[in-house]
């Protein structure tokens, strides 16, 4: 199967595509996502089904790219925000200030019964205060302030984290590797997730976003230590399984839709 063709029969359900679909009007925020690594493990959908906000289900798809309809994914994953925008105004700060800072997210996978493919977040862990707080508040995203670094060199990214008021720490480290120069249909599923499905003021929203497909390269885990998957509530001990999925890519400006 090749990336940009449909990984289920379901009537009407949108295809596993490296290129977004546009947006309607003109995207209310805008950022960049940097030194982006995306570790991720297979699991039944009974694992993730409790945990999604209603009206969204687990979104399928088996190691070989086809839709068995019993196998979804959870995915850790660390990236640096930066150069937050709010169309037409400018960049919300500098470097170092309240636009840029680290994040460290597990998500899940989602598709709803108009066939929109998303993810769910099950938390999101950031590294500045004020954004966290702002995000939580704008999105009712289960985001949380961190302790948060990213570590670069020699050919490794590295994610660090401890989250403020608890002993929650996410360690991971990658060695990357050799750029994909076409993505399989399980990459293109794990990383062009062009929505998410966010629970709010009691009905659950579709938030469309856009960037340009993924610039992806394999990478090599090289250290994880993490208690965020479990905490999310997902079964205890998936991290301490090879992961299924290691994926790092360089980054993308990313631009974000109104829910609805």
């Amino acid at each position: 199967m090749t990336a940009g063709r449909s990984a289920g029969a379901e009537p009407g359900l949108q295809a596993v595509a490296s290129v977004a679909p546009a947006l309607r009007g003109r995207p209310w925020i805008s950022q960049d996502w940097l030194d982006v690594v995306f570790v991720h493990w297979r699991v039944d959908v009974s694992a993730v089904a409790p945990l999604l906000p209603a009206g969204a289900r687990p979104d399928t798809m088996a190691l070989d790219g086809t839709d068995d309809g019993t196998t979804t994914w959870v995915g850790l994953i660390g990236f640096r925000f930066t150069d937050t925008r709010f169309p037409p105004l400018g960049p919300l700060g500098r470097a170092g200030s309240v636009g840029d800072f680290v994040e460290v997210n597990v998500r899940v996978y989602t598709r709803d019964d108009q066939g929109r493919r998303g993810v769910a977040f099950l938390s999101l862990d950031a590294g500045k205060l004020l954004p966290t707080v702002g995000a939580r508040v704008a999105t009712a995203l289960p985001y949380w302030w961190a302790r948060a670094e990213v570590r670069t060199g020699g050919g490794r990214v590295g994610y660090a984290m401890r989250r403020h008021g608890t002993h929650l720490r996410s360690l991971f480290e990658v060695e990357v590797g050799d750029a994909v120069a076409e993505p399989t249909a399980l990459e293109t599923f794990l990383t062009a997730r062009w929505g998410m499905h966010v629970r709010r003021a009691g009905a659950t929203r579709y938030w469309p976003n856009e960037h340009e497909p993924w610039p992806l390269h394999r990478a090599t885990l090289r250290t994880l230590r993490d208690d965020l998957v479990a905490a999310a509530g997902l079964p205890f001990g998936l991290t301490g399984l090879e992961p299924d999925s290691v994926l790092y890519s360089p980054g993308v400006t990313t631009r974000f839709g109104r829910g609805r």
